[in-house]
């Protein structure tokens, strides 16, 4: 469908826009503008949405706010646009399709009318250093590209000044990906852990959820894969055109270390070499794996001595293993985007054999944390530990079979946290913040987490 014949399609339909959040306020005013009838539900009072209420006010968008938002969705609505972190299956939406309404979202909106080429990434970790990496050197290499997703901002409200010449890169959470019925013309992902799964029924959902990114391309799709990672290796077994990268392994075909630099390899050997490892500017080997599924990405695109100059200028993306300062001889890292235990190894593998004092703990999303345990005996001097899973990361510690008496501080408030890892740090060591858990017990998002880290070590 054409951006004009959806507009068409839409006008004076009756549409309900469940969540006015940062992906569906642009969305709404879309609809707005393509003459919908949209009534927008949000469970935050007028009070607690500020200056938007006003703004829906004065375009003349219904609203149905409070605790029972999800209840007055109109039977008579033929299309309802959910929020990503409301399951499609809840009550309510199924309520509205046995009405005979189409449950959809922003992002399947945009893959249906979107006319430019798009790059899509998806994983457990590293998906947006990797698409951020991936736009980058696009821009770079003189393409005219829109970053969005589930990293900077909706594009639905750019869809008219699109075209085919254009690439959308976006990264996709599972949220975003679980009813997806379309995929992007290059596919990557990165890596699959268990994530999330106080939200999906199973780590099964979660992991089918992931593979909607390439499940519906067409036949000339490209599939970027982790082959260190035994689920995202396997998904190649269902692809036509996958292309592989590893960090552990010399493979016969694709992206991996050899020397160490990244080259790239065909039946056996090494055809060209694209990238010395020393040349990347932020550090850790899972950035060395995000550069490879951003080469892999854009090999047919763009040349390598374009991903060598974004190496040695790309400074990194806020939150991730983001340097803060240095304050009598200890270093500040903040890698609050770290909500998975694997995603916190791979930060504390980044400083090599250096030892960290490490804040860890937060809201739980119901993942493991056996393996984690003798990760952190492995890399961590002195453990901070605070939020709803302190008692869970502590058990798991000191469980493993390499506890070894490792000072653990168990502390109720976040700033208490930092200010423990201050008082217990001393000159030559780093203090991080990776906590290994989501932050909705006591932030509103990794971001405000990591902002107020930030503040605090700025401040002492």
């Amino acid at each position: 469908m054409t951006l004009q014949e959806f507009k068409a399609d839409i006008c004076g339909k009756e549409v309900a826009v469940v969540g006015i959040g940062v992906s569906n306020l642009p969305l709404i005013r879309f609809l707005h503008s393509c003459g919908a009838k949209v009534t927008a539900h949000d469970k935050r009072t007028p009070e607690q949405l500020e200056d938007v209420y006003q703004e829906l006010c004065d375009l003349g968008v219904a609203m149905v706010l409070g605790e029972t938002y999800l209840d007055a969705i109109s039977p008579t609505a033929e299309m309802v646009f959910k929020t990503p972190g409301i399951r499609y299956d809840v009550p309510a939406l199924k309520k509205a399709a046995e009405c005979g309404a189409t449950i959809t979202s922003e992002m399947e909106l945009f893959f249906a009318l979107c006319p430019a080429k798009m790059v899509a990434v998806t994983g457990s970790d590293g998906k947006t250093t990797t698409t951020s990496l991936i736009y980058d050197m696009l821009c770079r290499a003189g393409y005219h590209c829109y970053l969005g997703g589930n990293i900077g901002h909706p594009l639905v409200s750019e869809l008219e000044e699109m075209t085919e010449k254009d690439i959308a890169v976006l990264e996709l959470s599972s949220f975003q990906l679980h009813t997806m019925k379309q995929s992007a013309d290059i596919a990557v992902v990165t890596n699959v852990t268990p994530n999330h799964l106080d939200w999906h029924t199973d780590f099964q959902e979660y992991v089918d959820a992931k593979k909607a990114v390439f499940t519906y391309q067409s036949a000339d799709g490209k599939v970027v894969l982790n082959y260190d990672n035994a689920i995202t290796q396997g998904f190649g077994n269902e692809v036509k055109n996958a292309v592989y990268f590893s960090s552990a392994k010399l493979l016969e075909d694709g992206y991996c270390l050899e020397d160490d630099s990244i080259v790239y390899r065909q039946q056996g050997k090494t055809v060209r070499k694209v990238l010395k490892r020393g040349d990347i500017y932020i550090p850790g080997m899972h950035n060395v794996e995000n550069y490879m599924a951003a080469i892999a990405a854009t090999d047919s695109l763009i040349q390598d001595e374009v991903v060598r100059t974004t190496a040695k200028e790309f400074k990194g993306v806020p939150h991730r293993i983001e340097f803060v300062r240095e304050l009598n001889g200890v270093k500040y890292y903040n890698d609050s985007i770290a909500s998975s235990p694997a995603r916190t190894t791979a930060g504390l593998k980044s400083f090599g054999e250096k030892k960290v004092i490490l804040i860890a703990g937060g809201y739980d999303k119901k993942i493991p944390f056996e393996e984690f345990g003798s990760v952190v005996n492995d890399h961590v001097k002195k453990l901070v530990l605070v939020g709803l899973t302190a008692q869970k990361i502590e058990t798991a510690v000191k469980a493993a079979p390499n506890f070894a008496e490792l000072p653990i501080f168990r502390v109720t408030e976040f700033r208490e946290a930092v200010e423990t890892a201050r008082r217990e740090a001393e000159e030559g060591d780093i203090v991080i913040l990776s906590p290994a858990c989501a932050s909705f017990d006591m932030f509103k998002n990794f971001e405000v987490r990591g902002n107020t880290f930030k503040e605090i070590v700025k401040g002492f």
